[in-house]
């Protein structure tokens, strides 16, 4: 696969008061299509900045970001709203659904406006509400889901546009445990089926486990870039070998 998203020397700074904050340093990091990649670390130690450098949610102090081979760093946030449409869908830990709207109008939603025909989004929207589990659910609203089901339809909403990448910070965060093993099934089905990449934020020992490539971030910066090849196989799946292999 191809190199979809580069990071190049990244750095990102907060002013918090008269204190500077240091959350990236000089971090490089390519992704390639298809990757199932979790970044991971103790809280302060960047991933969630460096997710959402990825999401063009933020920009960088110094450095590149690349998309799909363009340049966005020096393109303002207001006009990065297209593109990360475009190319990116989110899942977050809390939900972050519309509670006025209904299963399927939340996962319809980014494509409201984006010239998607009315009969395109109905067979999306159909489409993947029946392979998150939640075809019987279409007309629920948030509050009469449980976490897991929101979860589901937040996946959902974030695969419609056909993105990238879906970028997921903590995802199983608010679910109990056996819960967000569903979720994490769900998603790597998604992957290994369909293809889609998924990229974590987390500190969730099950999604390190069952992610392909770990990236371990501390103060900043990317320790350790590894293939994780004890990753938690697909109910049915032979596991792999027994060990982690060093890729940088």
């Amino acid at each position: 696969m191809d190199t979809v998203i580069a990071l190049r020397q990244v750095e990102r700074e907060y002013r918090m008061g008269r204190t500077t904050m240091v959350a990236l340093r000089g971090v490089s990091v390519e992704f390639r299509g298809g990757e199932f990649t979790a970044i991971a670390g103790p809280s302060g130690s960047g991933k969630t900045t460096l997710l959402n450098l990825i999401g063009c949610i933020d920009k960088p102090d110094r450095g590149r970001v690349i998309v799909k081979g363009q340049d966005v760093t020096d393109i303002p946030l207001h006009r990065l709203a297209g593109l990360r449409n475009r190319y990116f869908g989110f899942v977050f830990q809390s939900f972050n659904l519309i509670p006025v709207l209904s299963a399927y109008e939340n996962v319809e939603f980014p494509v409201l406006l984006g010239g998607v025909s009315s009969a395109e989004r109905k067979a999306r929207v159909e489409g993947l509400l029946e392979r998150v589990g939640l075809k019987d659910h279409r007309r629920h609203r948030p509050h009469e889901l449980s976490g897991g089901q929101r979860q589901r339809v937040a996946i959902a909403r974030a695969l419609v546009a056909q993105p990238l990448a879906v970028l997921a910070d903590e995802p199983t965060a608010n679910l109990d445990s056996r819960t967000g093993a569903e979720i994490l099934d769900l998603m790597h089905e998604l992957n290994e089926s369909a293809g889609v990449t998924f990229l974590f934020s987390t500190h969730d020992e099950q999604i390190v486990r069952r992610a392909r490539r770990v990236l371990a971030m501390h103060d900043g910066q990317i320790r350790e870039d590894a293939t994780n090849c004890t990753a938690v196989p697909m109910p049915g799946r032979a596991a792999g070998a027994e060990r982690i292999e060093r890729t940088a």
